[in-house]
């Protein structure tokens, strides 16, 4: 698809006009005033006389910018087959921010989950090497749109590519998968990437991440990805990701109705390794260094007992009370690299973590803790500005207790119905050190979920349009 800018209506055989609940219909739509309400996700197909197509596209009362990329991606996904090869959106006098969320909902509509279908379908004329979008803003508005277009384009491919390795079986998806799509990623938009593998990890006592993988024919791996562009300028942004290939439970199994589901247990991951590629290839003037810590956690001989007892890479002993909360211990190696050998100004990590923050927060916003509240204001404002929403927890001391353990300096699971996704986040905070600008985010209930692509809950890129605003907006 081409997308070009104007600052005049072009022709088009077809035209989408995002209106707001009560504004006036343009003129050439008077004929569908009594019928069409501009509820959210509303739309209504009408023709003109030359027979162009115009779509009037509802977008509620009051609509952020992330309502007009989910109103346009719903539109442009279930008429794509309709769209005709021009398609035409006026956006005049509408905040940029919204260009940036209206072109990301246009890529977006033309996304296709059959992944791995012997048929697949013709994409449509807009959808093919023919489409083309024409957005039309104000004179005074076009250099800043420009630069938003180019900004969403690259932060769609690397959703894109998200999407696609999170939807992706654990067969075809193992940590060296994500090894290789990181090398050559790296390779490509010039950023450096190390991978440490299991004899390193081993070595170097990486072994919190490697008992969680003991139990797989596929080793658990460390990758860090470092992008330190000539022109690094403010804070050095440490991010870490979850990366669990697929989640059993180990030995304390999940339930089978849906474990299929777990191939999405590396969200984290690759809103990492996401945010990675967007920052190089947007030349982004900061340092970015992320780290994956990446396994599998199946059933075996040699999978790990509840029970035992294990040294983390920063020597602080864990016992394993379950083997299904599994995250948080590789993730206890990953900060402990971060901490110790990259010292970043600011660290993040992000998970799917538990299911209890989606008891506590639904699927509307991921879960945020930190003890720095200017970092908390921060990601909040990035998550409203993106509606990548974060709402944030307690990480009061007096839930220290939920980490005593009788027999090492911390155990990874309380046993408690109650609280688990602020135990989860005490837990991590060993490993930080004490590091005075960190938060966790637990984005279980946010980066897996039901969309119009699938008939099931399929992956959804959160994170990396809020790391990107993040990284732009907070210096």
């Amino acid at each position: 698809m081409h997308i070009h800018l104007h600052t005049t209506a072009p022709a088009a055989a077809a035209t989408i006009w995002p209106l707001v609940k009560g504004q006036p219909l343009p003129t050439i739509a008077q004929v569908a005033q009594a019928d069409f309400k501009g509820d959210l996700h509303e739309a209504q197909l009408l023709y003109t006389a030359e027979g162009q197509k115009i779509w009037l596209l509802g977008l509620g009362d009051t609509p952020t910018s992330h309502d007009y990329l989910r109103a346009v991606r719903k539109l442009t996904y279930t008429q794509k087959s309709k769209l005709p090869a021009s398609v035409a959106i006026d956006l005049t006098g509408l905040p940029m921010p919204v260009v940036e969320a209206v072109v990301l909902g246009t890529l977006g509509g033309g996304y296709n989950l059959k992944l791995y279908h012997t048929n697949q379908p013709e994409p449509g004329p807009f959808y093919s090497q023919l489409g083309e979008l024409h957005l039309t803003v104000a004179e005074v508005d076009y250099d800043v749109a420009q630069r938003a277009i180019e900004r969403a384009t690259i932060i769609w491919d690397a959703q894109r590519a998200m999407l696609d390795l999170m939807n992706a079986p654990s067969n075809y998806k193992t940590p060296q998968v994500l090894a290789d799509w990181a090398v050559a990623s790296g390779r490509e938009y010039g950023y450096s990437v190390t991978v440490l593998d299991h004899d390193e990890l081993a070595r170097q006592g990486y072994n919190a991440l490697l008992s969680v993988g003991q139990g797989s024919e596929n080793p658990p791996m460390l990758l860090i990805l470092d992008y330190n562009p000539a022109n690094a300028t403010g804070t050095t942004v440490g991010l870490v990701g979850k990366g669990v290939t697929f989640d059993t439970g180990g030995l304390s199994i999940k339930p089978s109705t849906n474990m299929h589901l777990m191939k999405s247990d590396m969200g984290g991951a690759a809103a990492v390794l996401g945010t990675l590629e967007a920052a190089a290839r947007l030349n982004i003037p900061r340092r970015v260094v992320g780290v994956i810590p990446t396994t599998e956690n199946v059933v075996d001989g040699m999978s790990i007992k509840p029970g035992d007892v294990i040294t983390s890479y920063i020597g602080k002993t864990i016992e394993i009370i379950d083997t299904d909360a599994e995250g948080r211990v590789i993730l206890a190696d990953g900060l402990g690299h971060m901490v110790r050998h990259i010292q970043p100004d600011v660290l993040i990590d992000l998970a799917t973590l538990t299911g209890n923050v989606i008891a506590a927060l639904g699927y509307q916003a991921g879960g945020l803790f930190t003890q720095n509240d200017e970092l908390s204001t921060q990601l909040q404002a990035a998550g409203e500005r993106t509606g990548e929403r974060l709402w944030r927890l307690p990480l009061w001391d007096s839930y220290k207790d939920d980490l005593t353990s009788d027999v090492a300096d911390v155990k990874n699971f309380s046993g408690k119905p109650i609280n688990g996704a602020i135990a989860a986040a005490k837990f991590l905070e060993v490993f930080t050190e004490k590091h005075p600008a960190w938060a966790h985010l637990d984005i279980a209930g946010m980066a897996f979920a039901d969309t119009e692509f699938g008939q099931q809950k399929n992956a959804t890129a959160f994170g990396i349009r809020l790391l990107i605003d993040f990284l732009l907006v907070s210096g």
